[in-house]
């Protein structure tokens, strides 16, 4: 089941968290949507055919509840100008500024400017609770952040 609206609301996943959507730079949209949430990069990002991948963060902070997984999609007025932001998923108990990868296909220059909205997140129960603790990403810093090796040192 897709938690939205007031439920999305009262399980308070983002901070911070707008009940409407509001207009942002580079007329793209961020804040509640029909089924998710807008959310903001924080950063400027330029991407052109010779820096066609790029790192960036959200400007929300996520703190998961237990019975939630946030599913991250495209936005689709990026895609429709180039841009591909990979899906990725905010485990329940999961917490942080989430790293976005986002990957341009086209051949000019892209700027896309702090605070536009970046992707929909759509939000998810699970059926029994679960809770991420100890994951190498937990309490991700707020910026973008590297890839992180799994493997343990002896």
């Amino acid at each position: 089941m897709i938690a939205n609206g007031q439920s999305l609301v009262a399980s308070r996943p983002l901070h911070p968290m707008f009940c409407d959507k509001r207009p942002g730079p580079g007329g793209v949209s961020f804040g509640m949507s029909e089924a998710g949430y807008d959310i903001r990069i924080a950063q400027d990002v330029v991407l052109h055919p010779f820096k066609r991948f790029s790192l960036a963060s959200t400007i929300e902070r996520f703190d998961m509840p237990d019975d939630l997984v946030a599913i991250i999609h495209d936005k689709s007025t990026w895609a429709r100008r180039g841009l591909s932001v990979f899906n990725t998923v905010a485990e329940p108990g999961w917490r942080g500024w989430l790293t976005l990868e986002l990957v341009y296909h086209r051949w000019g220059v892209l700027r896309i400017p702090a605070g536009a909205g970046i992707a929909q997140a759509i939000f998810h129960r699970t059926e029994w609770p679960a809770d991420y603790a100890d994951g190498k990403y937990q309490n991700q810093e707020n910026r973008p952040v590297e890839a992180r090796s799994s493997q343990r040192n002896p």
